[in-house]
């Protein structure tokens, strides 16, 4: 299909049981564990969400791969980025879908790379208790250069592989906290795995950061952290990145509802416990493109829904009706945003594909059908 921007869609692996999920969550833990007994929190609150063509799946199985990626294929997603967990000294998670996709050559469908570079912990997949301690088992760490180059060597098969998504001819690597990383060891490593590319015979990599452009909010500052935007992401191209996604979640909620609602979401916390982070979907998505989303170097985000209560309970942010006729709405203001650039760069990441347990997948569910998968076609085929 020919599209009028390049759409890659996260790709959350956590579909099937793995020894660590089994240790600290229950045998048989996965991504519908949380999923399958959500309760709605709210009137009219849509949960649980119970997946439509696909079921329940397991990523074990060949097939339901093979599913995915003709499902995506014919919405005009170009191609999936993969979530990769490396914490260093060789630890891993969560690799097998990866392997797989290496091993067996299917499904014959672009992908590229991102490393979720972030700690696991008891309250990364699933809700705690108000007063319980968040106890890191999987500490992400940054160890210099012989660990960022044995990360590059065990992810080179893909690199090399034909199916591998670039920009420019250089291979398309996505890091999703690129602040958490210490600066020495951010230029470390963008370093390392551009002088290891170029040895084995690419022009270089592109890598893109995840950036938020109003990460903190400073209550009778937001107007000017508002105007910050592309200050914030200079600022990471000349830390050495080549593009950033723009994540426009915090910015949009001021705009369209002022901080004045975040101020009373704290204040309820202080005295209920729980934070209700609600929002219309239809407002944040009319205020979440910007002026600097159609910088070349810019790559905006698409946003089926936002509904993180599977994992988080009464303390999720929450997008409220969201639905398939908006969602179309935001895909043309995204690709309005990108029009102009050259194709190569006109990079639209979903967000996402699959992560059920974040309300933000456009797999098919037993409320919308084939709904979301069908406004994304509408707007990005290209029908000329």
């Amino acid at each position: 299909m020919k599209t009028k921007a390049r759409v890659i869609a996260f790709y959350l692996p956590q579909f099937h049981p793995v020894p660590v999920n089994d240790k600290y969550w229950g045998k048989g833990f996965t991504e519908w564990t949380n999923v399958a007994k959500a309760k709605p929190i709210f009137k009219g609150h849509y949960q649980p969400r119970i997946p439509a063509d696909l079921g329940f799946y397991d990523l074990r199985i060949p097939e339901v791969r093979e599913e995915q990626a003709r499902l995506a294929r014919e919405a005009g997603v170009e191609g999936f980025c993969y979530w990769t967990y490396w914490f260093g000294n060789g630890e891993k998670i969560l690799e097998m879908p990866l392997g797989e996709l290496l091993k067996t050559k299917k499904p014959d469908y672009p992908f590229c790379i991102g490393w979720g570079n972030h700690d696991w912990s008891n309250k990364t997949w699933e809700k705690s208790g108000r007063f319980q301690k968040d106890i890191v088992f999987l500490k992400q760490k940054y160890l210099g250069v012989e660990d960022y180059t044995a990360y590059f060597n065990y992810l080179l098969p893909a690199f090399k592989d034909k199916r591998y998504m670039t920009v420019d001819g250089k291979p398309i690597f996505y890091i999703y906290d690129p602040e958490a990383i210490p600066r020495e060891e951010e230029k470390l490593f963008l370093e390392t795995f551009r002088k290891l590319a170029k040895q084995e015979g690419f022009e270089d990599m592109y890598f893109v950061g995840r950036a938020d452009p109003m990460a903190h909010i400073v209550v009778g500052k937001q107007k000017e952290q508002l105007a910050e935007a592309k200050k914030r992401y200079d600022e990471m191209i000349k830390r050495g990145y080549d593009a950033v996604n723009s994540v426009s979640f915090r910015r949009a909620e001021v705009v369209a509802e002022g901080v004045s609602k975040r101020i009373r979401m704290k204040i309820g916390k202080l005295i209920t416990g729980s934070e209700k982070q609600m929002y219309d979907y239809g407002k944040i998505m009319d205020n979440y493109y910007m002026e600097e989303d159609r910088l070349d170097y810019v790559h905006p985000q698409l946003v089926p829904g936002k509904d993180r209560s599977p994992r988080s309970g009464k303390n999720a942010r929450i997008y409220t009706d969201s639905t398939p006729e908006k969602f179309r709405k935001s895909v043309r203001e995204a690709v309005e945003c990108v029009k102009d650039k050259p194709f190569e760069h006109r990079l639209l990441f979903l967000n996402s594909w699959n992560e059920w347990g974040e309300g933000a997948y456009i797999e098919p569910d037993l409320k919308y059908g084939h709904g979301y998968l069908d406004a994304l076609r509408a707007e990005i085929e290209e029908t000329d």
